[in-house]
């Protein structure tokens, strides 16, 4: 018999391994206790400012609020930076997978980076969740805004929890750390914004003295208020300050769905 190793690709090796991977994972998946069927991890570092588990399945998910429909496309300030045009991705370092549909990126494999570092700043991001997302529930909506390239900002379909996902994994959240305060999100199919105001570490010899901090407002709404940052973000391990930068790229990290995206900018805050 050939070996059919011989005729799988590298890509769907890696869909495959990925997959395998993804499986055992859930394999130490547990419920929340109060019977909501919310999901998560009881096996995970113990987060001491809050005294859950990261992904914890028990740790209370933002109460849902209504927010109103998806207005025009905010016109960025004249000491913007443009990261996005809708036109090309010449401020990103080049993805073959990435690409753009009607003046909006559509998310590919990978992430995408910015070809400049920015330290403080004012993020502005405009993004979609499909309506006919047809993959594991893992992947529906998942996305996120990644600040120096280490802290991310969760995208998700968390509308009206659809997927009963821990709650620093709900959109919104500083992933692994600390969930919104609110749930804002629109259903999928109708754009929603991040408006994030990040503030990055000081290091002094190589030392943390200062953690980064965030406040974030969601299709207007204030999810987090002058917010710790804990550490770089991670699945199941917990966060921790292992760069030493002062400034970094913005990135969109892809997590196999085609969530879109559109008028990106950024300002510096110094």
């Amino acid at each position: 018999m050939k070996n059919p190793l011989k005729f799988i690709t590298l890509n769907t090796l890696a869909i495959f391994i990925f997959g395998i991977a993804t499986v055992l994972a859930q394999a130490d998946m547990a419920k929340a206790k109060d019977g909501s069927g919310v999901f998560g991890y009881k096996d995970t570092p113990k987060l001491p400012w809050c005294e859950f588990f990261m992904h914890d399945p028990d740790r209370p998910l933002p109460p849902i609020i209504q927010v109103g429909p998806a207005g025009l496309s905010v016109p960025p300030p004249s000491d913007a930076v443009i990261l996005f045009n809708g036109k090309d991705l010449s401020a990103w370092q080049i993805s073959t997978s990435w690409k753009i549909e009607e003046g909006q990126i559509v998310a590919g494999e990978g992430k995408l980076v910015t070809k400049d570092s920015f330290g403080d700043v004012q993020v502005h991001a405009e993004w979609l969740v499909p309506t006919d997302f047809k993959g594991p529930w893992y992947g529906d909506g998942n996305n996120g805004v990644a600040l120096m390239d280490q802290f991310e900002i969760q995208i998700f379909n968390s509308f009206n929890y659809k997927t009963p996902l821990y709650a620093d994994g709900q959109c919104a959240a500083i992933y692994g750390q600390t969930p919104p305060l609110v749930n804002a999100c629109r259903k999928p199919g109708e754009w929603q914004d991040f408006d994030i105001f990040f503030k990055v570490p000081v290091f002094e010899n190589e030392k943390l003295v200062k953690p980064a901090r965030l406040t974030l407002m969601h299709n207007g709404v204030l999810v987090h208020l002058d917010q710790e940052i804990y550490g770089e973000t991670r699945h199941r391990q917990f966060p921790a300050y292992k760069k030493t930068d002062s400034v970094g790229p913005i990135s969109l990290p892809a997590h196999y769905c085609a969530v879109r995206f559109r008028n990106i900018w950024v300002r510096s805050l110094k």
